[in-house]
């Protein structure tokens, strides 16, 4: 099975938050990432983009680390990338949001990229 790009929303320089742990496992485990946050940085191999319109790559699968409130900035442009699926991590959960993706044919799952990955679900 080839591996299909994850785009790791919410993406973080800083070593504590779930989304940076996100993407150095993503990595290990053979994933292709993109990642987007507010701030440019870098997280090992991986240039964090600040404009959604730099994400040129197709997504199979995007991580969401950002709360509801902040997901709304995302919500047009994210139905118009046409992702596979979209994952809530915990603490991203939007009920409202999870409703309209699946209406327009895109999964999504309320469940912990960090978890999946450890036990080989992901």
């Amino acid at each position: 099975m080839i591996p299909q790009t994850t785009l790791v929303l919410g993406a973080s320089t800083k070593v504590e938050r779930y989304a940076y742990k996100a993407i150095q496992r993503l990595r290990a485990a053979g994933h292709p990432v993109v990642a987007l946050g507010r701030q440019e940085g870098q997280v090992e191999d991986i240039t964090i983009q600040t404009d959604p319109d730099q994400v040129t790559t197709a997504v199979h699968t995007v991580t969401l680390y950002l709360s509801p409130q902040h997901q709304e900035g995302y919500r047009e442009w994210l139905l118009a990338l046409r992702p596979e699926r979209v994952l809530f991590n915990p603490g991203t959960e939007n009920p409202s949001f999870s409703k309209v993706l699946r209406e327009n044919g895109i999964a999504t799952e309320n469940a912990c990229t960090l978890v999946l990955l450890s036990t080989n679900q992901y």
